[in-house]
């Protein structure tokens, strides 16, 4: 598998743009994005658990049911959640999509990120389609990774090249997400692309597996959104035979691919945190099953009170300890061990339960460094989990405190 560039552009027949049509006041920042295949393509989604969702979600379902689409628009600005004529809005935008690129409403995942409960004009998005989809070009990704944004700070998109059955395939992605981040189904907003020839059925399955252990093992603050999802479109342009079962060879290559995309996206998510100066992954090893690895690593990477440690870099574990005696996962806790670990080097604090003796100034200078692992041990089997979080800042709070206003 070989990293490339061209995010969600770099798979075979994959267009994209990103315009400011006029929903955010900031006019130097892209407020609208699209995605198109060249052809129809299989499409698979995960969503929001939480019980308020955003039209957009809504209007999806209804346009994958069958299990295809051949294009994504995706506003930033307003969450097109809790409002009256929302689902009129959504379906509007997709209807906008017809009528400047000839492909069916119904083939059409829309999406809504930003302020909610506030309605959303249709104006300014009917008035920039025709420059949007001027804009769309074959390196377009960049752009339409920038047009989802919202308190995000850094673009997040990647690509990979690999093989199935002798054929070169790529899958690429973008995402947006930096507060309201506690995925559980879901994601915060992810667009995946791929050439693959895959079956819905099977996409999906693929994909409803691999959040389990991607982007429903970060958080940032707790906080589910009313409008997380990921979707995944492949065209099948990559030449390969199509792959129909979840025991092939071929389907597990893809999946392999497939999670090398999303484990990246969630750490760039997780970095870019609201406020966030550390990047925490949570790794255990030593687990008992695969069910208690996760259950303690995402325990441990939502813990409040170690955020805040590693903000101030104080290597406090008797926080991570305490993260892991409230998860509810069965294990032994006498048997735990913990360690820090950066490039700046790695300390062991925590063996069988009970603290050791350690440097609290070398144990600074590792947790001082942007990127942080929390290595956790159960000596209770070889099930691993990982778990993707950030620091708890104060600038977390100035962020969210008006974010509204």
């Amino acid at each position: 598998m070989e990293k490339v560039n061209g995010g969600i552009c770099a798979a075979s027949g994959f267009k994209a743009a990103g315009i400011h049509c006029g929903i955010r006041k900031n006019k130097t920042k892209r407020d609208l994005a699209l995605i198109m295949s060249d052809v129809r393509a299989a499409a698979a989604a995960t969503y929001t658990t939480n019980l308020v969702k955003g039209a957009p979600i809504t209007v999806t379902k209804k346009n994958i049911a069958d299990g295809f689409a051949q294009g994504v628009i995706c506003n930033s600005g307003n969450a097109n959640t809790c409002n009256a004529n929302g689902i009129e809005i959504a379906e509007a935008m997709c209807e906008l999509c017809e009528k400047h690129t000839d492909v069916k409403s119904g083939d059409i995942i829309v999406a809504s990120t930003g302020v909610i409960g506030q309605p959303l004009d249709i104006t300014p998005i009917a008035n920039g389609m025709e420059a949007l989809v001027n804009d769309l070009t074959y390196d377009g990704s960049l752009r339409a990774a920038e047009g989802i944004m919202t308190t995000d700070t850094r673009v997040k998109e990647i690509a990979y090249k690999f093989n199935i059955g002798g054929k070169q395939c790529t899958i690429g992605g973008i995402a947006k997400g930096s507060g309201m981040i506690h995925p559980n189904m879901a994601t915060m907003l992810v667009f995946i692309t791929s050439d693959v020839a895959i079956t819905p059925e099977v996409l999906q399955t693929a994909l409803s597996a691999d959040v389990q252990d991607s982007f429903n093992m970060v958080s940032v603050d707790g906080d589910t959104s009313t409008n997380d999802m990921c979707c995944v479109l492949a065209n099948g342009m990559a030449g390969n035979k199509m792959i129909e079962s979840c025991d092939s060879d071929d389907y597990k290559e893809f999946c392999k691919a497939l999670f090398a995309v999303t484990s990246y996206l969630c750490r760039m998510i997780a970095r870019d945190g609201e406020g966030a100066t550390r990047l925490m992954e949570v790794t255990v090893s030593g687990a008992a099953t695969k069910d208690v690895a996760k259950v303690v690593a995402k325990s441990v990477a939502c813990s409040s009170l170690l955020k805040a440690a590693i903000f101030g870099a104080d290597a406090n574990w008797g926080r991570v300890l305490c993260a892991i005696g409230y998860s509810g996962a069965d294990l032994d806790v006498n048997k735990v061990g913990v360690s820090f670990q950066s490039k700046a080097g790695t300390i062991e604090v925590c063996r069988n339960g009970a603290g050791v003796d350690f440097s609290e100034e070398v144990a600074k200078e590792i947790l001082l460094e942007e990127e942080i692992k929390i290595l956790i041990t159960l000596d209770s089997g070889d099930a691993t989990a990982t778990a993707w979080g950030c620091d708890l800042t104060y600038d977390y709070v100035k962020i969210n405190g008006d974010y509204r206003t």
